[in-house]
């Protein structure tokens, strides 16, 4: 009976190793393809959204102001499509890669016992790199961007210039919502992607700057007169949703962000202290 309890727990041993394995395998190919195949996913992200837009401008109401209202219309829609694009690019210039970055002077992130490592020490660790769990949080912080990208496209069509003025103030703190959070959540993706020390606290930064932005639409948009109430009740459905979906996301990750000996390693060049 001893030998058969010995035999599987080897095999329970062996299934989980190799399954660790697999899964260490997948994180360090899609975090390659995250790193090397962005260009092909930017062609066709902008492809798609141009094409995107201009269905939009052409079901909608003809605008007035001729070829100066349609630029009007179609602006927000070209708009959420550059933002996201913008922030890869600066944040690619800024985090080249195998860019040796400083740590910051203050640290933040004091809870534990902690040994620092030097730059050198922290790369030659098997914990290094946004590999592992890690490579889950960089595919959520990606696939952010289409996510509210579709919500966008799918509840806001194409405002010609005449429109109600409660009609065209949602699509102004609509569209700014989508350009500025596709923006950092993508400069958050290449800070992570390239272990830049920063990025646990622009990632916070970001939550916090998403639901501000959730706060301000709600007042700014329940000022303008003559809102019908079923649109108010949407929009108050869809803002509920994106705090939601952040608080969620920050009761999930936080902890991983302190704990981790990953992100630890990778961001703070430390490790936990015998």
């Amino acid at each position: 009976m001893r030998q058969v309890d010995l035999m599987i727990e080897r095999n329970l041993r062996l299934i989980r190793d190799a399954m660790g394995t697999w899964l260490d395998r997948r994180s360090i190919a899609a975090v390659n393809f995250f790193d090397f195949g962005m260009e092909r996913v930017i062609a066709c992200w902008l492809t798609g959204m141009v094409l995107l837009a201009i269905a939009k401008v052409t079901v909608a109401p003809t605008a007035a102001g001729g070829l100066a209202g349609l630029s009007a219309m179609i602006l927000p829609f070209l708009a959420v499509t550059l933002a996201p694009v913008l922030g890869y690019r600066i944040a690619h210039a800024c985090f080249p890669r195998d860019l040796l970055p400083a740590q910051p002077s203050i640290r933040l992130c004091r809870y534990g016992s902690w040994r620092p490592l030097d730059h050198l020490e922290a790369r030659r660790s098997r914990a290094y790199g946004p590999t592992g769990f890690m490579a889950s949080l960089l595919a959520g912080m990606m696939l952010n961007v289409p996510f509210r990208t579709a919500e966008f496209m799918l509840s806001m069509p194409a405002i010609p210039v005449n429109a109600p003025l409660w009609a065209s103030t949602m699509m102004t703190v609509m569209t700014l919502d989508v350009v500025v959070l596709n923006f950092f959540y993508m400069v958050c993706f290449v800070m992570a992607l390239r272990a830049a020390p920063l990025f646990p606290r622009m990632l916070i930064f970001t939550w916090v700057l998403d639901l501000v932005m959730q706060l301000l639409i709600a007042g700014q948009v329940s000022q303008v007169a003559g809102l019908p109430p079923q649109v108010a009740g949407a929009l108050q459905s869809l803002l509920s949703g994106n705090i939601d979906k952040v608080l969620i996301s920050a009761a999930l990750w936080l902890p991983y962000l302190i704990l981790s000996e990953r992100v630890n390693v990778t961001f703070r060049h430390r490790v936990r202290s015998a």
